[in-house]
């Protein structure tokens, strides 16, 4: 079983630029099949924009997706966890945040990668219906 955070993460997570559109965005999450995406300026994070910030955030409000950028509408400052922070921490903080998922930065704040409650399960117990469920194809 692994210990630490960097053993479970995934290293190369999809990201945006802040100024990028909602729609782009969007898109970017409907071609990866994931319900995220990093915001990041110059190799540093700088938020996270989820399929909730979009519908809460901008779909609500009746904000146009196509002329809205990230950085309006994305969580800023999100709780984040270290590469070598153990995978209890990560468990903890999603307890305590509510959170399905974490950026991993470095101390510095340059994003190495994200953490997913699907992630976790997969490493604590492969045989749960939420680590069946994660490893599962999509539907398309």
């Amino acid at each position: 079983m692994s210990q630490l955070i960097h053993e479970v993460m995934t290293e190369r997570p999809v990201t945006v630029a802040p100024q990028v559109s909602l729609s782009e965005a969007a898109r970017k999450m409907r071609d990866a099949d994931i319900g995220d995406v990093l915001v990041v300026d110059d190799g540093m994070l700088r938020g996270i924009l989820t399929d909730r910030d979009l519908v809460v955030r901008a779909m609500a409000e009746d904000r146009d997706p196509a002329q809205t950028s990230v950085q309006n509408v994305c969580s800023a400052q999100p709780v984040t966890v270290g590469p070598d922070d153990g995978i209890d921490r990560a468990v903890a903080l999603m307890r305590e945040h509510a959170l399905r998922r974490l950026p991993v930065t470095e101390d510095d704040g340059k994003l190495v990668g994200i953490v997913s409650i699907g992630d976790l399960a997969l490493d604590k117990d492969p045989s749960s219906a939420l680590a069946d469920i994660s490893s599962a194809e999509a539907n398309t």
